[in-house]
């Protein structure tokens, strides 16, 4: 028998290691109050707590997510694409191109080296591109905003730099900035940070009208990145049409931010080596699950916008 470890044991090892040594004892400890305790970073919780009713945008909560539109469930309930149907990740910037659109606009599937990939296309009456750049570089800063996005499965959120009291474009906001938050896909748990990018800097064509918001994606715990997201937003009828794109399995290493990812261990979680190997399973909760959050917003972000946006 071969007993020498596969490429999946030397990743999720190497993972593993590298989160022992970059969080040491500090991940088990309960004294509080100290750096990267509860007390300091939060915690997560399911719904809106009592205090969340006294935001200011307490109206916009809702009970429950919209559901995700038609195209996306027919999707979920269909078979995976199969691999030879998927377009590889070298194209992401001609399939989000200014005009026209890819062969595959919503599903899921796997390519044969692994990487999974999700599309989803949402309808957006009466959003705009700039709606979505705002909203990126303000939802982060406390868990009660994220929860506007998907009050079922936004647990908690906040960012490695709050800029949302800067004078610079709303753009500037969160490119460069990361995010970190534990959220539920299908019924997986997860703790991610999401280090957004300048999308022109990575071959995107985003004219004025558009935005194309580009994030690299990781583990919260462990120093690995999984993969990455698109979203490009770009004017249709009398609104926006929102074209994202997941390609996940992508792997590499990061810095870590030892505050936050004790924080995420704090919060009651462990470096669980099988998240950093995405399967058809989670392609497909992750399909439906962008097919909620964003169908969700939408209705309500117009208005969101117009009232804190100034």
């Amino acid at each position: 028998m071969d007993r020498r470890p596969t490429r999946r044991q030397i990743v999720f090892g190497a993972a593993a290691a590298m989160a022992a040594a970059v969080l040491g004892p500090s991940a088990k400890s309960s004294a509080a109050p100290e750096a990267g305790s509860t007390e300091e970073c939060g915690g997560r919780y399911q719904g809106y707590r009592e205090g969340d009713r006294d935001r200011p945008y307490a109206r916009y909560m809702a009970d429950r997510t919209a559901p995700a539109p038609a195209t996306v469930e027919d999707a979920y309930v269909g078979p995976a694409l199969t691999p030879d149907a998927i377009p590889g990740f070298a194209s992401i910037t001609n399939d989000l191109g200014p005009v026209g659109y890819s062969s595959i606009e919503t599903g899921y599937g796997q390519l044969a080296d692994g990487v999974v990939f999700v599309a989803v296309r949402t309808v957006m009456p009466r959003v705009t591109a700039a709606m979505w750049d705002w909203w990126f570089g303000w939802h982060s800063t406390e868990a009660a905003r994220y929860k506007l996005w998907h009050p079922d499965a936004h647990l908690y959120a906040a960012l490695a730099e709050d800029r949302t009291a800067f004078d610079i474009p709303d753009r500037a906001k969160y490119v460069g900035n990361t995010t970190f938050v534990d959220e539920y896909v299908g019924p997986k748990l997860q703790q991610l940070m999401i280090g957004f990018r300048d999308p022109g800097l990575h071959g995107f064509d985003v004219p004025a009208d558009q935005t194309v918001v580009l994030g690299r994606v990781g583990s919260a715990i462990a120093p690995v990145d999984l993969g990455w997201l698109a979203h490009q937003i770009r004017p249709f009828d009398d609104g926006a049409e929102m074209r994202s794109r997941f390609y996940l399995n992508l792997r590499g290493l990061h810095v870590p931010d030892l505050k936050q990812a004790t924080c995420a261990v704090r919060r009651g979680a462990s470096v669980d080596p099988a998240d950093l190997v995405v399967g058809l399973d989670l392609a497909r909760d992750l399909m439906l699950h962008c097919g909620q959050e964003m169908n969700h917003l939408a209705a309500l972000l117009p208005e969101l916008y117009a009232e804190f946006s100034s």
